[in-house]
């Protein structure tokens, strides 16, 4: 059994209010939950309505399928034109 961690730490400069940040946020969740098999939480940062940092974890049985999942879960976050990505972390247990 594998697990794999993607954290990721976010910047919303078009965000006014929290409001506006969950709005996001939730739009992100549901793209990736609809498309990838893995667990998605806002872990910091949840008083900031311009940054979030997030954290997402898959589970299998080979790590070349966790791999390739966080390699797609991080091209998906490098591509929203919704918000800045500012840091990217992967680590596999």
């Amino acid at each position: 059994m594998v697990i794999g961690l993607l954290t990721a730490t976010i910047t919303l400069p078009a965000s006014r209010s929290l409001k506006d940040k969950r709005a996001v946020l939730r739009s992100l969740k549901d793209r990736i939950l609809n498309r990838y098999n893995v667990s998605v939480a806002e872990v910091g940062r949840q008083d900031l309505w311009q940054a979030a940092d997030l954290a997402f974890v898959t589970v299998a049985a080979e790590s070349e399928v966790v791999q390739k999942r966080l390699s797609e879960l991080s091209e998906i976050l490098r591509g929203s034109p919704l918000f800045v990505l500012t840091r990217l972390e992967t680590e596999l247990m």
